[in-house]
């Protein structure tokens, strides 16, 4: 952008796709901070992201704790960053407790973020199928973004799995609005996006304020847990 060019501007905040190497070398002068979760391992600037980790492992500690056995991750888009370190949390942290667990996962769509794209009816039909015919059957599910999770939830429903009965779920991300309009209301991680937006904005500007700082600064929110009253 112009302004970016020109330098007529004191910070960046940097959301979607990781820049170039080129855009990066470019960007070096100009305070910037990464948002969220799509930067790489070996991004080298400062950077504020939910802890996806905790994520996954305080959703595998709820399902333990509710005494589920036999548990699965379920997500349509698997590839998509949080989501792939949200799932790999979670079943380590299974494994630790002794949980039976299964990754029930949709097919990578290379280049297509889950944020861009609806899942068409089918994909949700086929995780819930395949959930009805693992052995053992699954009875914690940890959806790990709520994206989906209302088709989801409807197929369950359509073949004859029933919430509180035959399965407990725990999502890993707080949508109100999508929360509030689900048939019924599982435990859910919210990734507290207030304070997630309030952190990269002060952190941006103490690094405009001190520009020469040495080393990169990392900072995780942790997640909030939402049970049903």
């Amino acid at each position: 952008p112009r302004a970016v060019l020109e330098r007529q501007i004191d910070g960046i905040i940097l959301l979607g796709g990781e820049p170039t190497k080129e855009c990066m070398r470019k960007l070096a002068d100009i305070p910037h901070i990464w948002f969220m979760t799509r930067r790489s391992v070996d991004y080298p600037g400062d950077y504020v992201e939910p802890d996806n980790e905790m994520n996954g492992q305080m959703a595998a500690d709820f399902l333990h704790k509710q005494g589920h056995k036999s548990v699965a991750a379920i997500s349509t888009e698997p590839s998509y960053s949080a989501i792939a370190w949200r799932v790999a949390a979670f079943a380590a942290r299974a494994a630790q407790l002794g949980l039976n667990y299964q990754p029930i996962l949709g097919e990578t769509q290379p280049g297509i973020s889950y944020l861009q794209h609806i899942p068409a009816h089918h994909e949700s039909e086929s995780l819930a199928k395949r959930v009805l015919d693992s052995k053992p059957r699954p009875t914690g599910l940890y959806v790990p973004v709520d994206h989906a999770c209302g088709s989801f939830f409807r197929e369950m429903r359509h073949i004859g799995l029933q919430p509180g009965k035959d399965y407990e779920a725990i999502l890993g991300n707080y949508n109100p609005v999508i929360y509030h309009n689900l048939d019924h209301l599982p435990a859910a991680l919210d990734i507290n996006l207030p304070t997630l937006v309030r952190k990269v904005v002060d952190q941006l500007l103490w690094r405009i304020e001190n520009p020469q700082a040495s080393g990169r600064a990392g900072c995780l929110i942790s997640p909030t847990m939402i049970t049903r009253a």
